[in-house]
């Protein structure tokens, strides 16, 4: 894994300005829970909106389009009436899959000590 050594001046570092406008992109919830849905297999637009629960008609059309738009998601049209689309992962969304499953089983593996945290940073 490369890690680039960041220089003596906060701010100026651009993979450090790269890796925040990635994970700007990659890391809100409807970008991580649309691809966690593709991971076992292409979806149709509805399934994905039922799946993901709490998700509006337009955030999820702006959330294909822009995870398209990066190349971690394909759109497949298919010709019958009325047309069906369908949405997989690419390769390069594949591999992005990966840690984003990580992440959620930390999350799961944490979340009680979390909230436990939570509780006594309230309680002080």
């Amino acid at each position: 894994m490369r890690v680039p050594t960041p220089p003596d001046q906060p701010g100026t570092f651009p993979a450090c300005r790269q890796v925040n406008q990635m994970l700007g992109r990659m890391g809100d919830k409807w970008t991580i829970m649309t691809i966690t849905m593709l991971v076992q297999q292409p979806r149709r637009f509805n399934e994905l909106k039922r799946l993901i629960g709490g998700i509006s008609q337009q955030m999820l059309t702006r959330t294909l389009r822009s995870l398209e738009g990066d190349g971690l998601v394909s759109r497949k049209v298919h010709p019958s009436i009325p047309p069906q689309v369908e949405y997989s992962l690419t390769p390069l969304g594949q591999s992005l899959a990966q840690p984003l499953l990580a992440l959620s089983a930390w999350v799961l593996d944490n979340m009680e000590a979390i909230q436990n945290y939570r509780a006594q940073t309230a309680r002080a």
